[in-house]
């Protein structure tokens, strides 16, 4: 496969990791009960889905690729294939004894999502969780019940990447790729420009430099003007970082989304991101805290990628500032007040608006991301208090080895500054969220998924 540098947000991600904020991203998938390929006893279902597992991310090229410093572009790095590559260092199994299968994978994920990537390996691993004795069938008289958990450097993928490299473990996306059978030829090699160049493409280079420090100039002075002096929008998300994750998960109905979102307009994400405010306004008061005086502001990550393009290389994002109306009472004001926010945020533009922290990293050479992360990663508690991001997953059913999909929570990494990030996934008439916490921050993160479920119940309720 093709050598190729890294793009300038994913060398920002890759340096603004630390060892108590790395910069992965992640997917839970629990599967249902099916006929695994090859099985014949009840024993040895796990091994089989195993070496699945294995074998299926092997054949994706972009798993096999790792960092490494290059001399050119100074301060740059680039992807390149990795000689040693072997998928077992990467794919795992881990057994979890006991009853509560789901409670106990979320909370084994949550620790394994604590752990930093290796440098040094292509960054990402994947661990199969199963539960239940094989030998007597497990949980489900005789099919064993797992979860497969996918972690991915946010250098290596946003979240459109990462769906679709993740998505090639499934029956589905791995049948078209076998029958697409691509041919193979020598690898390419992309190297940086040469220094030197012709009179024209010199003039070219020129302007296409200029044009990159005007919308560098302008992306930096909406960033700016959005920076708070007074950050603590609330003290649980803005806390110290421990360094330990806690998970937590909440499977919320789309047919209650969609029957609000008839009744007052707007879109499905207005409803959704209204009811993680109305949820932060119920945990708050529930924990003896009023509601700040300044409500907290969310990160809303937009992807620049167009439907149906080529998927290319490298993150391309930006995103929207929302402030999140945790101080108002009434669930409709509440959502009227996101869907008028949202509505200025894509007039403004993913390439203009407060939030396009991506945009402006994409301006930066190589060297400022090197020595300027330690700075950005403590400044972006300035504009903003949480993470929120909607991933969407492809609309038809998938398997795993003949197991049904049954869940998909999708995990956000947690940025410096930060205490709670909130991914939000729609899959199969379910809007599936997965909450990544600070584990002494939030220790409560249940309570908070549970008000996920009585803040959209009161949603439709209102509009009805």
């Amino acid at each position: 496969m093709s050598s190729e540098l890294l793009a300038p947000v994913d060398l920002a991600f890759w340096h603004l990791e630390t060892p108590a904020h790395p910069m992965h991203l992640g997917a839970l998938a629990f599967f249902g009960p099916g006929p695994v390929p090859g099985q014949g006893e009840r024993s040895g279902q796990s091994e089989r889905l195993l070496g699945l597992l294995a074998e299926r991310a092997a054949a994706i090229p972009r798993l096999r690729m790792r960092v490494r410093d290059v001399l050119l572009p100074v301060g740059g790095a680039a992807w390149t294939a990795a000689d040693d590559f072997d998928v077992r260092r990467h794919v795992r199994r881990l057994a979890l004894p006991g009853g509560d299968f789901e409670r106990r994978a979320v909370a084994a994920a949550g620790e394994l999502m604590e752990r930093p990537l290796a440098r040094g390996l292509p960054p990402w691993e994947m661990y199969l969780l199963t539960g239940g004795s094989e030998q007597d069938g497990g949980a489900d008289g005789g099919t064993l019940r797992f979860a497969v958990l996918v972690k991915l450097h946010h250098a290596l993928a946003d979240g459109m990447r990462a769906v679709a490299i993740g998505a090639g473990i499934f029956d589905e996306i791995a049948d078209l790729r076998g029958a697409a059978q691509p041919p193979r030829g020598p690898a390419r090699t992309v190297l940086p420009r040469p220094w030197l160049a012709g009179p024209r493409e010199a003039a070219g280079l020129a302007r296409g430099r200029i044009e990159e420090l005007g919308r560098a100039v302008g992306v930096g002075a909406s960033v700016v003007r959005a920076s708070r002096l007074d950050p603590g929008a609330h003290p649980a998300l803005t806390a110290v970082a421990s360094g330990r994750r806690r998970l937590g998960t909440a499977v919320l109905g789309l047919d209650e989304v969609r029957r609000v979102r008839r009744a007052v307009g707007g879109t499905a994400n207005d409803v959704l991101l209204a009811t993680v405010a109305g949820a932060l306004r119920r945990w708050m008061r529930e924990r003896g805290e009023e509601p700040p005086a300044a409500d907290p502001r969310a990160l809303v990550p937009v992807s620049r990628r167009r439907p149906g393009s080529p998927s290319g290389t490298g993150n391309l994002l930006s995103g929207y500032l929302l402030t999140l109306p945790v101080g108002e009472d009434d669930p409709r004001a509440r959502l009227r007040a996101v869907r008028e926010a949202m509505d200025r945020n894509k007039a403004a533009g993913p390439l203009r608006g407060a939030g396009a922290l991506a945009v402006l990293a994409d301006q930066l050479p190589p060297i400022a991301h090197r020595f300027a992360a330690p700075l950005a990663g403590s400044a972006a508690r300035l504009l903003f208090d949480l993470l929120v991001t909607n991933v969407p997953l492809p609309r038809s059913a998938l398997r795993l080895g003949g197991c049904p999909l049954r869940a998909l929570f999708p995990l956000a990494p947690l940025p410096r500054g930060q205490s709670l990030a909130v991914a939000l996934t729609p899959y199969a008439d379910r809007a599936h969220v997965g909450l990544v916490a600070d584990a002494r921050a939030v220790p409560d993160l249940d309570r908070l998924a549970h008000a996920l479920h009585e803040e959209l119940s009161a949603l439709a309720a209102a509009v009805d």
